[in-house]
């Protein structure tokens, strides 16, 4: 018998169980539910997470190729070094972490955080350098404070090494991190932002050949990120090693010349007959090492601010004027075009009227009467006026560009520009009235006007002079091992061959060593070697025009600044032996007033030259002394008026 209310505790008692099963069912479903969400689902995601939580991929970085000369000795290679780097995946801090490591190493918070922030896109288990390059003290502290520092850690990595003093700093170029642009290049494709590729010089050129192939080290490490033992390791591959054409003693001696005679500039040293570069240069340059360690923001600003613009090669990417180096062009252009002969006569009284203006040359007096041997020899003004009065500008060009004096030379080295020799077409195109004037011929026929050329052209156009009319690229890479020795890499076929009469050639090569071997000569003593019957020109061409040279220069002074950035720049191109050239080229030494002085620095490469092929003791420089503008030989004084500079 049921006491009253049984009935009604009996249904509460079944209400309650029902609701608790379904709610232990609505558990099962949910835990059933999380499982096959994190088992199935999110499988693949929890198995790789899990894996990084004692596993780490170091990544070891290959050292670049080694740099030779042609005689094999080394260049530029690798030393070791320390790069500090922070595993955001083992660091619960971030932040923490940053002003901890700042407070060890004494590098900024600023400059740690703004590393971390610029790769904030990379996956959070790949390390980030942010100190390249560490001090023996910093990764003392960092290890020391290990516990402190969690997912911090130390990595050895090669690092380039150049030649103290920035020696060939323009050849070599300089290395760093890849840019976030570079990476969607074809030819970056596949490296890691990090990676360190060639930035500038032959290190750009030859990179994929510099670089080789990283490696990775596969550790496991511990709930603090610290390894515990290395599972496996793909060891790195060495970039290949690359033999140049340079002869680092002719190197040696070129920079040395320079520096003792306090010019800036550019040279370049050719074997003609291969187009091989057997040194060069371009100054002020810059210290490549800086960037191997990682350039810091203010030396990076100071570089950049530097009014005499070390970063930038001047011989393959600086526009001047010729000079009388461009009467070799017009001598050549002559006679192949009979214009006149080796015999012909011109009268140079000290200045000549063409087309209504008169037009001096730099001897006040005159030569005159001259053929073209002794116009060469003596850079008559007058004379090579009148050759540009009987020519046409675009004949000019033709035979310019024949030599290698239009457009780029095809060096090996990046970023080269084109010389300009003008034509009517060109006018045509680039001036509003579309003319070319004849009077402005007369001008391009001593090299000044619209002419601007580099030095590296030059070099070009006397290389192809030496050897009779065979146009080279000049090339700086001789040989390079692939693993299995080395193996010499094919010169490019020539550019192009234009055949010069024996007896224009003839005449054209005893002007230049009259030039550089007789008393008349402009470069007489200064470039001559007893024996070797070094040929050549030199040259002066105007940054300014005489009339407003004392005012610019004065204003320069007025403001606290150089005048001497006024100053006529010279050069001299120049091969040896005349009869069987082995070497040809060009010195330019900015702002040095007179060509003449560009002469001993070359006759020094070449004396440096000289004594290695037969043996003998390297020579030492004496540095030429600039003469008071009252002591300039004969030949040497710039010429003035009409047709402007020219130089001797």
């Amino acid at each position: 018998m049921l006491t009253p209310g049984a009935y009604e505790d009996r249904q509460s008692l079944h209400l309650r169980l029902l609701v608790m099963q379904s709610v232990v069912v609505g558990l099962f479903f949910v835990l059933a539910s999380a499982f096959w969400v994190l088992q199935v689902v999110q499988y693949a995601e929890l198995s790789d997470r899990s894996e990084r939580n004692h596993l780490r991929t170091i990544p070891l970085r290959a050292p670049r190729g080694v740099l030779f000369d042609r005689n094999g000795e080394v260049l530029v290679q690798n030393r070791r070094s320390f790069r500090i780097a922070i595993v955001r995946e083992q660091t619960p801090d971030v932040a923490g972490t940053i002003q901890q490591l700042s407070r060890v190493t004494g590098v900024s918070i600023a400059e740690i955080a703004g590393v971390v922030e610029r790769r904030r896109t990379d996956p959070i288990f790949r390390p980030i350098p942010v100190i390249e390059h560490a001090t023996d003290e910093q990764v003392a502290a960092v290890i020391a404070q290990k516990l402190e520092l969690p997912g911090v850690m130390v990595e050895q990595v090669p690092m380039r090494a150049y030649p103290d003093g920035g020696l060939a700093a323009h050849v070599f170029g300089y290395v760093g991190e890849v840019q976030p642009g570079q990476l969607q290049r074809a030819e970056f494709s596949g490296l890691q932002p990090g990676a360190i590729v060639g930035q500038s010089g032959l290190e750009q050129t030859y990179n994929s050949s510099l670089m080789g192939t990283d490696g990775n080290r596969f550790v496991v490490i511990d709930s603090r990120g610290r390894e515990i033992e290395e599972l496996e390791r793909e060891n790195p591959v060495d970039g290949r090693r690359v033999q140049l054409t340079i002869d680092i003693d002719m190197q040696r001696a070129l920079e040395e010349a320079f520096a003792a005679d306090g010019f800036d500039g550019a040279a370049a040293f050719l074997d003609p007959a291969t187009g091989e570069v057997l040194a060069l240069t371009s100054l002020p340059a810059y210290d490549p090492n800086n960037f191997a360690a990682g350039i810091s923001s203010a030396t990076w600003s100071a570089l950049n601010a530097d009014p005499l613009r070390p970063l930038g090669n001047r011989l393959i990417r600086g526009l001047y004027s010729p000079g009388s180096t461009f009467k070799i062009v017009m001598a050549i252009a002559a006679l192949e075009e009979g214009v006149i002969t080796p015999e012909t006569e011109i009268s140079c009284r000290g200045s000549a009227v063409f087309y209504g203006r008169s037009f001096k040359c730099w001897k006040a007096g005159g030569h005159g009467r001259m053929t073209l041997r002794h116009a060469l020899e003596q850079s008559c003004n007058v004379f090579f006026y009148t050759l540009g009065e009987r020519m046409s500008v675009d004949v000019i060009n033709k035979w310019a560009g024949r030599l290698g004096l239009v457009g780029m030379t095809g060096i090996d080295l990046p970023q080269e520009k084109a010389s300009f020799i003008p034509s009517t077409e060109w006018a045509l195109t680039a001036r509003s009235d579309g003319r070319w004037y004849p009077g402005e011929t007369v001008s391009v026929a001593i090299g000044q006007g619209a002419v601007s050329v580099t030095p590296i052209g030059l070099a070009t156009m006397m290389a192809t002079v030496a050897n009779g009319g065979t146009l080279r690229s000049p090339r700086l890479v001789k040989a390079i091992d692939h693993g299995q020795g080395w193996e010499v890499v094919p010169l490019p076929a020539p550019r192009s061959h234009v055949v010069i009469d024996p007896e224009h050639l003839a005449a054209v090569r005893d002007g230049l060593w009259m030039a550089v071997n007789t008393p008349q000569g402009t470069g007489t003593t200064r470039g001559r070697i007893i024996g070797k019957d070094v040929s050549g020109k030199t040259g002066t061409s105007q940054v300014i025009s005489n009339d407003g040279k004392a005012a610019a220069q004065a204003s320069e002074r007025a403001a606290g600044r150089d005048p001497r950035i006024y100053e006529d720049h010279g050069w001299f191109v120049f091969f040896a032996p005349r009869d069987n050239p082995e070497v040809a080229g060009v010195v330019f030494t900015e702002h040095s007033e007179h060509g003449y002085l560009s002469a001993p620095i070359a006759k020094y490469v070449l004396e440096t030259y000289f004594a290695k092929k037969e043996g003998r003791p390297l020579p030492k420089y004496k540095s030429a002394v600039v003469p008071a503008a009252s002591a300039v030989p004969a030949g040497g004084a710039r010429a003035g008026g009409g047709g402007g500079g020219g130089g001797q």
